[in-house]
């Protein structure tokens, strides 16, 4: 039976450590994924691609598009970006930086690569949170960039992973325990958030 090749591109969140694991794939959400799905269905076979790398934001995917993703030729391809694009604005205003427009401009370029050179499927992750106060300055100038995650999305036919609305739902509720180590980078239960809104999302295509 042929695999199913599942490709996952992003930032740390997707990154996770996936130099230091022998398996590449990390040790957070794209493993939490992995290993449900292998025990859940066992006699379906999954290949994983974890490509994610520390620090990009979407102007790093373009650059690396061709060989990391077009080149794999993957079933699915997965992508969380848009935490960077944003919090670059916030700790290093000096930098050039991505701009709603700009960020709007290169995700409709990198799908028309994947709609025209792969038979992928699309699954486009909301970014996340930036602070575990729903009302910061990092979720408020998320809110474009999420809105354009939903639109590019249905421009493409592709699926939306709603992990902003997931995490902005759970900061509403009054939580005892937080999701992050840092207002951005996820502890064991952010990533257990992603995870399973990927898989509410996702898993009846996957099957």
């Amino acid at each position: 039976m042929k695999a199913t090749k599942i490709l996952f591109i992003g930032d740390s969140i997707t990154d996770c450590g996936r130099l230091e694991d022998h398996d590449g794939l990390g040790y957070g959400y794209v493993r939490l994924l992995h290993d449900y799905l292998v025990t859940t269905y066992p006699s379906m076979t999954f290949q994983f691609v974890n490509v994610g790398i520390n620090g990009n934001r979407i102007v790093d995917l373009f650059s690396r598009w061709q060989t990391d993703v077009i080149d794999h030729q993957p079933d699915f391809v997965s992508i969380s970006i848009g935490i960077n694009d944003v919090w670059r604005q916030l700790d290093r205003p000096e930098m050039e930086q991505v701009t709603p427009e700009d960020y709007n401009r290169i995700y409709i370029e990198l799908l028309k690569e994947v709609r025209d050179k792969t038979n992928a499927k699309i699954l486009l992750m909301e970014p996340t949170i930036i602070g575990e106060d729903p009302n910061s300055i990092g979720n408020k100038m998320l809110v474009d960039y999420v809105e354009i995650v939903n639109k590019v999305a249905k421009q493409f036919n592709g699926t939306v992973i709603p992990t902003n609305k997931a995490f902005i739902n759970y900061l509403q509720s009054n939580p005892n325990y937080k999701l992050t180590t840092d207002s951005v980078h996820m502890n064991t239960k952010g990533n257990m958030l992603m995870a399973t809104t990927w898989l509410r999302a996702i898993e009846d295509q996957l099957v």
